[in-house]
């Protein structure tokens, strides 16, 4: 028995994938929007999920308006995007980054959790003019969650409105790996935009995520804040994790890090891997949601980009149908989320 037109519209809005397609002979081959800097283990050659490509579309959305809204503001460009080469030293971009953000030495130890850690970089990142935007699910639908095995970020590289997002279904200590991955990205301009996804917190193939993520461990790690720290822990049952909670980042930051600059032995850091990576498999996958709604739009929507269109339709440069599309918040949501923000709205 075939299915009838509604089950058909039903089925093709349940998968979130456009009607016309569930008439075609072959499922269409849908190019990815992006260049593509995932490692083979982490993709299947020509797959891409509609979460995801929604997400990419939504942020190019956010982007090209963010853009404009600047050129009419005659904005100067950002200098830092796309101010590296792939012949630079990445641990000198790293150090560039961290200087840029003011970040000082010890701040990620000053900072009393994971997610403030998360919030005070992202918050940084935001101050330079850059969308910053994580998230675990699709806009606000909790029930479109995105695969972190399919991808952990990407960048949208422009020296006016250069945005990155980072997959928010990771974990805390990655995500604070990813930021920055994601920021070294946009050192390195147009060679730099595109999709990063990696089996571990460290890629393992390709220029520009090799550069990355070498610029991303010295802004985290700084070489010469982890070896003052060494001593200190080299004894302890579990040095990586020790440093971990002082860096905010993930033991298998620390370890790889302690390994690259001669702290430990390869041996040492690949059994503590191989134990981690065992533990992180038997605990118990990580929850969608939780927080405030509103405080979540801060790291979904962002607050830069929020106000920026907020004001725009007070002044009545968009119409609020146009706000409401932008930022994925609708009617009483936006005046609310504007009124926390501390814009009057009419």
């Amino acid at each position: 028995m075939s299915p009838t037109f509604n089950q058909l519209e039903a089925f093709a809005k349940a998968t979130h994938v456009p009607f016309g397609f569930l008439f075609l002979l072959d499922p269409p081959d849908l190019p990815m929007p992006i260049p593509d800097f995932r490692t083979l283990s982490n993709r299947q050659p020509g797959a891409v999920s509609p979460d995801l490509l929604d997400t990419i579309y939504t942020m190019q959305r956010r982007q090209a308006w963010l853009r404009e809204e600047r050129l009419d503001c005659d904005a100067e460009p950002l200098a830092f995007v796309g101010s590296a080469r792939l012949s630079d030293d990445p641990e000198a971009i790293g150090r560039e980054m961290r200087r840029l953000l003011g970040l000082g030495d010890g701040w990620a130890a000053q900072v009393r959790s994971w997610q403030e850690a998360v919030s005070a970089l992202r918050g940084a990142i935001e101050g330079q003019g850059v969308i910053a935007v994580i998230n675990g699910i699709v806009g606000n639908d909790t029930h479109r969650r995105l695969n972190v095995e399919e991808f952990r970020g990407f960048a949208l590289t422009d020296d006016l409105a250069p945005l990155i997002f980072v997959n928010g279904a990771d974990a805390k200590s990655a995500q604070m790996f990813t930021l920055a991955h994601e920021l070294a990205h946009l050192w390195l301009g147009v060679e730099g935009a595109g999709l990063s996804g990696f089996p571990g917190i460290f890629p393992d193939g390709g220029r520009v995520e090799t550069f990355c993520d070498r610029a991303a461990a010295e802004f985290l790690v700084p070489a010469a804040e982890l070896r003052a720290l060494w001593p200190q822990v080299k004894r302890d049952a579990s040095p990586f994790e020790v440093l971990a909670s002082a860096f905010k980042v993930s033991p298998i930051v620390i370890g790889r890090r302690a390994m690259d600059l001669g702290l430990t032995d390869r041996a040492a850091f690949f059994d503590f891997y191989d134990a981690y990576i065992q533990r992180e498999k038997k605990q118990k996958a990580q929850g969608v949601g939780g927080g405030s709604f509103y405080n979540n739009q801060n790291a979904r929507v962002g607050r830069l980009f929020a106000i920026q269109v907020m004001r725009a339709a007070k002044e009545g440069r968009i119409g609020f149908k146009d706000a409401y599309d932008l930022t994925g918040l609708h009617g009483g949501t936006f005046q609310e989320y504007a009124r926390r923000l501390g814009v009057d709205l009419p």
